[in-house]
Formats: C-alpha cells, structure tokens, sequence
C-alpha cells in the first residue's frame, strides 16, 4: 500500500470519528430547559416544605417520620415533636459518619417499622451538609430518604423566618417542639390556618 492512500485512509479515520463524538455530544447532552426541569423534579421529589409537616401535624397525620440527625445530647434538650433520632454526631462536636453499619441498619429498620411513610431527615440548618451526606451514604445501600428544607435552627429559633406573617402571634413554636428521649406526639390543632391550599399548589 502507497504512503498517500494510507494518510487518507487515517484522515478519514479521524473526521469520521471527530463527527462521531460531535454527534454523540449533541444528542446526549441535556439542553438549558431539560436541565432546569431535571432541577424541579428533584427539587420536588426531594425536599420538604415545613408546612406540610407543620399542616400534617395539625391535622393529625401519619404518613411521614421525620429524623433527627443530631447528637443525642442536643435531640434530648429539644427537637421537633414526633421526630426521632439517628444520630449522625457522637457528641455536638464529633460526626459519626464512619459508623455506616448503624446509621444504615437504623434507618433500614426505620422503614421496615413505616412500610409507606416518607422518610424525611433534619440536621442543624439549612447549609448543614449532614442531611445531604447521610442521604448519599443510604443510597449507596439502596435506601431513599426525604429532606426537610430547613434543620433545627430555623425550626426552632427562626420561627418567623418560613411561617406567613399572619401566623407570627397565633402560632407559638412550643407548639412544636419536644423534649426526651421520645419523639413526642404533635397536638391536632382543628382551628389550623396553616397552608389552607389544597392539590399542586398546597404545601
């Protein structure tokens, strides 16, 4: 075979591909929209608004547990009522997230024990990373939990921050809040004015 067939043989070679992976590029990668839809799905799928736990607890429902992902010392002094606790912190200072075995066997149980319920995790505060972390270490063993779109600190002392201002006077947040080693049980509220929207738009 002559030098110059060979090269063209190779230049072809090499277009062809150049086109191949321009092609596959094109076809495979999302679009601006498709992107920011993937976005509100997950958005949706994923977070929880506190007043639908709030609504919920009001009316009496069931159909979620919510889980306490701070030390054991800092869910006894107080948590959201009707939380439970697995612990992701040792101690207020210490993470634990080297103990995998644990957190993943209790949140296995955990919805073992609430076949249907949503599993909806809270750490300290909306940037606090320990909901996200533990949320990826369980779906690496296959288990999909919730996350509660704010944590403990705007929950407790930031009331007003995510309630509706009509609500800052006739809502107390001792309401909702309990202390121990037990969850607690939420008080039905009949006079609730909490997101009163029903369907899409509802909390």
């Amino acid at each position: 075979m002559s030098l110059k067939p060979f090269l063209l043989t190779i230049l072809v070679s090499v277009i062809v591909s150049a086109a191949t992976v321009v092609a596959v590029r094109e076809f495979s990668s999302p679009s601006k929209d498709d992107l920011i839809a993937s976005h509100y799905a997950t958005e949706n799928a994923v977070r929880v608004s506190p007043h639908s736990i709030r609504k919920m607890m009001d009316k009496g429902e069931a159909n979620y547990v919510l889980v306490d992902l701070r030390s054991a010392q800092e869910y006894e002094r107080e948590h959201i009522v009707g939380a439970v606790n697995i612990p992701a912190y040792k101690d207020p200072d210490t993470s634990a997230y080297d103990d995998v075995e644990r957190i993943v066997s209790s949140f296995r149980t955990l919805i073992e024990n609430n076949p249907g319920k949503d599993i909806i995790g809270y750490c300290y505060s909306i940037p606090c990373m320990t909901e996200r972390k533990i949320g990826n270490m369980l779906v690496a063993h296959g288990i999909y939990i919730k996350e509660l779109n704010i944590g403990w600190n705007e929950w407790r002392h930031f009331w007003t921050l995510w309630n509706h201002e009509h609500e800052w006077a006739n809502v107390k947040v001792e309401d909702y809040i309990a202390s121990g080693k037990e969850p607690g049980v939420p008080k039905i509220k009949k006079d609730s004015t909490v997101c009163p929207i029903e369907g899409d738009f509802g909390c």
